[in-house]
């Protein structure tokens, strides 16, 4: 029976060390993977946490847009090897009005900043900064065993095991 390597990362610099030793497309899929999970925590958050208008206005997104619309995207400019960017945010701008199969589903979610910052007119309701507070650990925890997996997947498929 063939022996069985386990790698522990405890700190950044060992991180750093790891994934330098395994190829370029392994390393930068394994933590591109791994950060997208800990986004994930944050982006479900998000959109739990979003209002939802009580009632439909005449001229105003249907009520669940904004909820609809919370996102995370990964940011390739900001990304290399050993770092990876992901950005939980809202969808907003024309192009996202008219969807769906009968053109009438919207993601322009265009008043998110007055709900997530407030006007001189109307109390803020954070939706996003709460969510990160909230589930920063469980975010980091999910990068971290995410990866673990992806190391020891990667690990074995080198090795032949």
């Amino acid at each position: 029976m063939a022996k069985r390597e386990r790698f522990e990362v405890k700190g950044a610099a060992q991180l750093v060390k790891a994934l330098q030793v395994l190829p370029d497309r392994v390393a930068r899929n394994g933590l591109r993977a791994s950060v997208y999970a800990g986004a994930k925590v944050v982006r479900d958050e998000a959109k739990r946490r979003a209002p939802i208008a009580k009632q439909s206005m005449p001229n105003q997104p249907p009520p669940g847009t904004l909820r609809r619309s919370v996102i995370m995207k990964h940011i390739r400019e900001l990304s290399s090897l050993t770092r990876q960017t992901f950005f939980v945010t809202v969808r907003h701008g024309k192009k996202y009005r008219n969807q769906g199969k009968k053109k009438n589903l919207s993601q322009d979610a265009w008043y998110w900043r007055f709900i997530e910052f407030g006007t001189r007119k109307m109390a803020a309701r954070p939706f996003l900064r709460p969510a990160l507070e909230a589930k920063r650990y469980e975010a980091a925890d999910a990068i971290k065993s995410r990866l673990a997996q992806r190391i020891e997947l990667e690990a074995k498929k080198l090795k032949g095991f």
